[in-house]
């Protein structure tokens, strides 16, 4: 679940990808970075999450709990898809469906930008990340100021996306954790689920003794593909990760 204090994404700072567009859309306490392989129409991303926003705002409006609660919510039938993507997601990593916010949102926007023809699509929200690309990717982890992160990225092949890459830190940003992780990224062809299990996975990190039973978590639930925990300098990977310096 996201506070509304504000955070800089200095990490944006380092993105370095000279083939690619770049915009930044701000919808309220959305806060985009958008890569594409052309211009993109910034008011029609703004059209779009301004929708998805009203979608979640008017099913808040009519059920308190699905901001607040932090368990798992059922959802009316009729409800918009993206709260029911997210009350979905949300049984399947047993936390609150707002832990899904950021993931669904880059998720739902990607896919628009996909039906509009757009080949290589990067959508980042606050760390998490829808990506669809046509050659291979880096993606750098931000843990803080542990030596361990300052040169590791994740390489994403073509052939392995849509993708989306979500982490979930109880020390850097401002998501709501209750685990001390560095940080915890999660992998997943579904990027509203790749941001519940970050999540539900971090919270179970508070020391290094908790790496195994972490990323055995993580491993348990269908549709994870990779994961990545790091605490002071320990790391543990699972799954279709491929690091490169």
């Amino acid at each position: 679940m996201k506070t509304n204090k504000y955070q800089r994404r200095f990490y944006r700072d380092w993105v370095k990808n000279k083939d690619l567009y770049r915009a930044r859309v701000m919808v309220k306490e959305t806060d985009l970075q958008v890569l594409t392989d052309k211009p993109v129409d910034e008011a029609f991303i703004k059209e779009r999450v301004n929708s998805y926003r009203r979608n979640i705002e008017d099913y808040i409006a009519k059920d308190r709990r699905f901001l607040t609660v932090l368990k798992p919510l059922v959802v009316e039938l009729n409800a918009a898809p993206i709260v029911k993507k997210m009350a979905k997601v949300a049984r399947c990593a047993n936390v609150g469906p707002m832990a899904a916010v950021a993931g669904a949102v880059a998720e739902f926007l990607g896919r628009d930008l996909l039906r509009k023809g757009y080949k290589d699509i990067i959508i980042e929200n606050g760390g998490d990340i829808f990506l669809v690309t046509r050659k291979t990717r880096k993606i750098g982890i931000y843990a803080g100021r542990l030596k361990l992160c300052s040169r590791l990225y994740l390489k994403i092949k073509p052939q392995d996306t849509p993708i989306g890459i979500c982490t979930s830190s109880g020390r850097v940003g401002h998501s709501l954790s209750f685990g001390l992780a560095d940080a915890v990224t999660i992998l997943s062809k579904n990027a509203s689920l790749a941001d519940t299990v970050a999540t539900a996975t971090a919270n179970r990190v508070r020391s290094k003794e908790d790496l195994q039973k972490a990323v055995d978590f993580a491993k348990s639930i269908k549709g994870i593909l990779g994961a990545i925990i790091i605490i002071k300098n320990r790391l543990i990977s699972w799954g279709r990760v491929e690091f490169v310096t």
